[in-house]
C-alpha cells in the first residue's frame, strides 16, 4: 500500500468515526422525528425539487445548443458559472430555509442565536458566490485572448 492510499484509509476511516459521531448524537434526540425529517426531504426533492432544477436545467441547455453564439462569452462556456453558485446558494437555502424564511423553529431556544440575520447573511453569501463566479469567468476570458 503506497503512502497516499494510506491516508486516504485513514481520511475514510476519520469520516466514518465523525459520520457515526454525529448518526449517535443526532438518533439520541428524536428518532421518529428525525427518520421522519429524512424522509420527507428526500421524497421532496426527488418528486419537486430535482424535476425542477433538472428541467431548467435542460431547458437552458437545449436553448443554448439551438443558439451556440450565446453558449460562449469571449471564447469561454459560461453555463458552469452559473450552475455552480446557484447550486451552492440553493442547497443552503434548503439546509436553512427555516431561518432564512424566518418559520418558527426551536433553533433560539437551542442555541440561545437569533435568526434575524440570517436572511441578509444568505442574500450577502450568494452575491459573493456569483461575484467570485463572475471574477472567474472573467479572469478565464482575460486568459483566454492573451
Amino acid at each position: 500500500m503506497t503512502r497516499r492510499e494510506s491516508l486516504q484509509t485513514i481520511a475514510l476511516l476519520a469520516s466514518f468515526v465523525v459520520a457515526g459521531y454525529a448518526a449517535v448524537r443526532l438518533l439520541a434526540g428524536n428518532p421518529i422525528g428525525i427518520g421522519a425529517w429524512f424522509a420527507s426531504s428526500a421524497i421532496i426533492h426527488d418528486l419537486v425539487l430535482f424535476p425542477l432544477y433538472a428541467g431548467l436545467d435542460a431547458v437552458l441547455v437545449l436553448l443554448l445548443r439551438r443558439h451556440p453564439t450565446w453558449a460562449t462569452v469571449g471564447g469561454v462556456a459560461w453555463l458552469n458559472h452559473l450552475r455552480v453558485p446557484a447550486a451552492v446558494s440553493g442547497l443552503l437555502l434548503l439546509v436553512w430555509s427555516p431561518l432564512i424564511l424566518r418559520l418558527p423553529t426551536a433553533f433560539h431556544a437551542a442555541s440561545g442565536l437569533s435568526a434575524q440575520p440570517l436572511l441578509p447573511r444568505w442574500l450577502a453569501v450568494t452575491a459573493v458566490l456569483f461575484g467570485l463566479s463572475l471574477a472567474t469567468l472573467l479572469a478565464r476570458i482575460a486568459t483566454k485572448r492573451r
